[in-house]
């Protein structure tokens, strides 16, 4: 008996797992030649599970608690040894601690654009982040799927392979949203449950599960930002014609303050003229009209002219010329064109200037 003590002592009698790190999934306890001594101690801590495994198959599994080891306690695996009668030398089996807490904070997002259809802006690419939380559900699964007879599994040799699984199922869960691409900021709660209800199949084969799924974070291309940025701008100036004058006076102001003087003013007068001009025609398309009272805007160049006390036109610069010939347009005609703030004589336009330039000017009064 004395020499089977000493071999017996030379046994491990004590089971158990302290978790020194934060990433640890599965830890295989290490013992020679994998025996375990009958009667040994298996200590199961909270948040941990103890999976025996005996020639390559997952035998039994023990959730938090205290254990003798003994063969009531071992129904599977006494079964597959072949002990009907019980034992009592020691036996081989390897033990595996599964640490089934959350682990957190673990980060996912896109390498590349994911190309989708936005029902405003049709297909757009979008980047996206954020993080998840998992946790072990079926210890017997994820053994057999992902750890194997990996001593030491942490989520730094999985992350990847989720982290691809959800940027797989994110454009098909914005997309099954039906969220517009400018309200997504909004929903994110919304889409992250989507992701999560769509991955989560995927993650029960490996006997995982997914905890929590956050999204930080959806973006467009810089370029289509910029866009975004433009169009917001042109909401926030509101009445394009004010704002068309106050830019006008300000290029005044400018050139005034310009040391060219006079030659400043002048070219900051005509920079203002610019200006106005093509924010009119931006008031045009954008499907704003002139005041009550006044003509339709005519074509761009074009001028309606007042004929027989009638308004007549748009004529274009060719007609215009045409109706000085026959008289029909004289420097006191009225005209009116696009950026005109009302009517004026045809002589008083800088635009229709060279119309009558080979016409004399009219007799001075008696």
């Amino acid at each position: 008996m004395a020499l089977w003590d000493k071999i017996a002592g030379e046994f491990i009698d004590i089971i158990e797992w302290t978790d020194d790190t934060q990433d640890t999934i599965v830890y295989r306890f290490g013992r020679h030649n994998n025996e375990i001594k009958y009667g040994a101690q298996l200590t199961v801590r909270e948040s941990q599970v103890a999976v025996f495994v005996n020639e390559g198959k997952v035998a039994d599994v023990f959730q938090p608690g205290m254990y003798q080891l003994e063969t009531r306690n071992l129904p599977i695996l006494s079964t597959l040894q072949g002990w009907k009668y019980g034992f009592s030398s020691p036996f081989k089996a390897e033990v595996y601690f599964l640490n089934t807490k959350r682990f957190t904070d673990l980060k996912w997002g896109t390498m590349n654009p994911v190309m989708l259809r936005d029902p405003e802006f049709g297909p757009v690419r979008l980047r996206a982040f954020g993080t998840y939380a998992i946790r072990v559900k079926d210890p017997a699964a994820f053994i057999r799927e992902i750890a194997g007879t990996d001593g030491r599994f942490t989520t730094d040799e999985i992350t990847d392979q989720l982290r691809n699984l959800i940027v797989t199922s994110f454009a098909g869960a914005v997309a099954k949203s039906g969220i517009p691409v400018l309200d997504l900021s909004a929903n994110y709660d919304k889409v992250g449950q989507v992701i999560r209800d769509a991955i989560q199949p995927e993650f029960d084969a490996y006997g995982l599960e997914v905890a929590t799924l956050l999204v930080e974070n959806v973006s467009l291309p810089e370029e289509v930002e910029k866009a975004l940025d433009r169009r917001s701008s042109m909401g926030v100036v509101g009445d394009l014609g004010r704002y068309t004058q106050f830019q006008t006076a300000e290029a005044i102001k400018a050139a005034a303050e310009n040391p060219g003087g006079a030659a400043g003013i002048g070219i900051g007068m005509a920079t203002a003229g610019g200006l106005a001009s093509a924010m009119g025609g931006a008031v045009q398309q954008a499907g704003q009209t002139p005041a009550a009272g006044s003509a339709p805007p005519p074509l761009p160049g074009a001028y309606h002219v007042a004929i027989d006390g009638k308004q007549a036109g748009p004529f274009p610069a060719a007609e215009l010329q045409r109706l000085v010939h026959d008289g029909r347009l004289t420097r006191d005609s009225l005209v009116w064109a696009q950026g005109m703030a009302g009517w004026s004589k045809a002589g008083d336009v800088a635009g229709l200037a060279a119309l009558f330039a080979d016409q004399p000017p009219p007799l001075p009064p008696a």
